[in-house]
């Protein structure tokens, strides 16, 4: 019967339905995998076609065919689901299969304003045309059906409005390299080139949204962090969400620092009015942050931080309840709460903590940051003195007001400030970590602007990508990718453009980078060792020592070709410091590895030559360009053998690599009966990362006869503070109702920084 339905073809053309071409199709994208069936594929489309049916529509039903038989039992439906949509998106952007010459296509797509016109202005056609030599659009067929959903709903160069796409995986993955090394010499940039492609089109290197979105396009701002702190005036509170803006609307999730403003109540114009608080000023943020949906490619998210000691606190901590009413709400941001030794001591030891304005205690707020002595001894002095507004609460009684918000919205964050400040590659008396970012794992110096084109200002950017770890056969294969991914980014610093200038002025001359991995649970699995039971302490030392010393070995190089950053005296590695000295030795432990490489040499560089980027290393989630490789979320253990993702573009699955061989050796999210494990495991990950984590932390209710106890997360919260832990991000419950990972706009998923 189907033989008689016609179809509409691309180009208006009516013609009978050939189920011969439809079943060539399949079975050339079946060629190779386990466990399929074209037959079922033919037969589950075949059920939804109609007279007329355009042919595009035809190709969509058999993808979504192939898409809803993936499972455990036949994990490669994944493949064959993403052969089909390949096929697809070529014939979209090219009218046919194969993909035309570079320079060709390179020399359309700039005439159609869609890429930059450098492309044609710093490389020859000699130039494109040895690019395409090296190519393999054979690549295109290593994508699991999530990684090409992503793709294409996120970084192919598209018309958003039309649904048109315009290029294909390789050609993006080649022209961001272009891109990157056009300010290298002649007689190095191609072999540069083809060895980052080589190594993002294989997936040993991962890239983040804005970057695969944005390198090669006209628009270049491409930082996927961007850290703003406020002060406390109008003009810079105005100044604040001004910068917001410009940078929401260019695709970063945004950190605010709203911690300096004064609290309600407080004396302005020395009494001529009293001051609002904090939550209006907050909601201007929050309008800030929603004004911009980033161009179709996600919305605007921010994470906002301030004290716990801060005056208003009690109200601060609700921002993001469900109960009360809009005035007293503020529930379309995150929220990154601020504590450090003292208060830790003060809940240990049962006693009080003291809340004041910032205003009304002079020293404190930067204290608190920058020197924790000086902030204890302000503290008490403050807390002793009755001119001084303040309020007084049990410890117990504020961590667990905390606790309960962060375990009912499960988007309370925690910064460690003393651990940022004191194992960090800045020196605090010069260059203080007052903020973190929208996923708590970024922590860089801040300034707060007195208006939007303040040079003396500093709003912070990091740009990340990541090392796939399931992808490396020996740690040594690091030193080649470190080089090639501090080379690529550190590129990108001078190539982009910055909307603001307090952003440029510190993006140029501190130059962080932030490099994290993917694909952890996988490294773990194919290891035969787990999260929970201490197995993976030696590996994981192992590797993220390795990944510490060969990019800092990377940056050493091209700070002797290229010269150290100029603010490389503000950081701690001026002054001979490195991450192996100031690490919180409680890690020493639960792993006393012996450190395997030279450092000692390296130091003895350092002092000699610099380094051209002030850091280097950060953990994100990376939840959107995991999928990109078909990885493992960070660092993260997966929830299941096959992960529901949810975006935009609907629910994806992903089997997790090599489900065949290796199901017994994951050790599921759900599986992990504490998080103990998890949290040695970050311990010693921030022995060596420069920068932070966003690590989670984890609760089944069932454990606990149904309601996880208040002194098991204060417990937690107290170890992760040992292991020497800078942040805290989610919070997961696993009944799915406070699970911000189950969520479609996961902000950190359509966020920005899942790289």
């Amino acid at each position: 019967m189907n033989t008689q339905l016609r179809v509409a073809k691309r180009d208006g053309r009516q013609e009978s339905l050939d189920l011969d071409k439809i079943h060539k199709v399949i079975t050339w994208a079946a060629d190779g995998l386990d466990k399929v069936s074209v037959s079922e594929v033919e037969l589950k489309a075949h059920l939804q076609f109609y007279d007329g049916i355009p042919t595009a529509e035809i190709h969509e039903t058999l993808i979504k065919a192939a898409a809803d038989l993936i499972s455990e039992q036949a994990p490669d439906y994944q493949y064959l689901a993403a052969r089909l949509n390949i096929f697809h998106l070529r014939k979209k952007a090219y009218g046919r299969f194969e993909p035309p010459a570079l320079f060709d296509h390179v020399t359309a797509m700039v005439e159609g304003g869609r890429y930059d016109p450098h492309l044609l202005e710093d490389y020859t056609r000699e130039e494109l045309e040895a690019m395409d030599g090296f190519i393999d659009h054979s690549r295109d067929m290593n994508f699991s059906y999530a990684a090409v959903k992503q793709l294409e709903g996120k970084y192919l160069v598209q018309n958003r409005v039309t649904g048109e796409v315009f290029e294909s995986a390789q050609f993006l993955y080649v022209l961001i390299a272009a891109c990157l090394f056009a300010s290298y010499d002649k007689e190095r940039r191609l072999d540069y080139i083809r060895r980052f492609y080589d190594a993002v089109s294989t997936f040993k290197l991962s890239l983040p949204t804005p970057i695969m979105a944005g390198v090669r396009t006209p628009t270049r701002q491409f930082s996927s962090c961007v850290l703003i702190e406020a002060g406390d005036s109008l003009d810079s509170i105005n100044a604040t969400a001004a910068a917001i803006v410009k940078y929401v609307s260019q695709r970063a999730g945004i950190g605010i620092n709203g911690g300096r403003i004064r609290a309600l109540g407080s004396p302005i114009r020395g009494g001529e009015a009293y001051h609002t608080g904090c939550i209006p000023f907050y909601k201007h943020f929050q309008t800030a942050v929603k004004s911009c949906s980033q161009g179709g490619v996600r919305g605007g998210a921010a994470t906002l931080f301030y004290p716990l000691w801060h005056y208003e606190v009690e109200s601060l901590l609700v921002l993001k309840n469900n109960r009360g009413v809009e005035e007293n709400r503020v529930r379309h941001l995150d929220y990154g709460v601020q504590i450090n030794k003292l208060m830790y001591e003060r809940l240990i030891k049962n006693g009080n903590i003291t809340l004041f304005s910032p205003s009304d205690v002079p020293g404190l707020y930067d204290a608190f940051f920058e020197d924790q002595a000086l902030f204890e001894q302000l503290y008490v002095k403050y807390e002793a003195d009755d001119s001084i507004r303040k309020r007084t609460l049990k410890a117990v009684d504020l961590f667990s007001a905390m606790m309960q918000e962060r375990a009912s919205t499960g988007r309370i964050y925690v910064q460690n400030v003393d651990h940022c400040n004191t194992h960090s590659p800045f020196n605090p008396k010069k260059a203080p970590v007052r903020q973190s970012n929208l996923c708590l794992e970024i922590a860089l110096p801040t300034r707060p602007l007195t208006d939007v084109n303040d040079a003396e200002g500093e709003i912070a950017l990091c740009t990340l990508a990541a090392f796939n770890l399931g992808a490396l056969n020996e740690l040594d294969e690091l030193e080649e990718l470190s080089d090639l991914i501090v080379r690529a980014l550190d590129s990108l610093l001078s190539y982009q453009d910055y909307p603001v200038p307090a952003a440029e002025r510190a993006s140029l001359s501190r130059r962080t980078l932030g490099v994290g991995v993917i694909n952890y649970a996988y490294y773990l699995a194919k290891n035969g060792v787990k999260y929970s039971d201490g197995s993976a302490n030696g590996l994981t030392h192992q590797t993220f020592e390795a990944i510490q010393y060969w990019l800092l070995r990377a940056s050493n190089k091209l700070a002797q070709e290229q010269g150290a950053c100029s603010a490389f005296g503000d950081t701690t590695y001026a002054q001979g410091l490195l991450p192996i000295d100031t690490y919180k030795k409680d890690v020493d432990s639960f792993c006393d590895q012996a450190l395997q490489y030279d450092w000692e040499s390296l130091r003895a560089d350092i002092a000699k030559h610099g380094l051209r980027n002030s850091t280097l290393t950060a953990l994100m989630p990376s939840e959107t360009s995991s999928q990109i490789s078909n990885a493992t979320n960070g660092i993260e253990p997966p929830r299941g053998y096959i992960s529901v993702k949810q975006s935009k573009d609907g629910i994806l699955k992903q089997v997790v690599p090599e489900y065949d061989r290796l199901k017994e050796q994951y050790e599921l999210l759900w599986q992990i009966p504490s998080n103990q494990g998890y949290l040695q495991l970050v311990g010693i990950m921030q022995k060596f990362v420069d920068q932070a984590i966003s690590a989670n932390t984890n609760y089944d209710p069932s454990r606990f006869d149904g309601k996880v106890p208040m002194q098991q997360l204060l417990k937690d919260l107290l170890t992760a503070y040992r292991n020497g832990l800078k942040t805290l991000y989610y919070h997961n419950t696993r009944d799915g109702m406070q699970d911000p990972q189950n969520e479609a706009e996961d902000d950190c998923a359509g966020g920005a920084c899942k790289i």
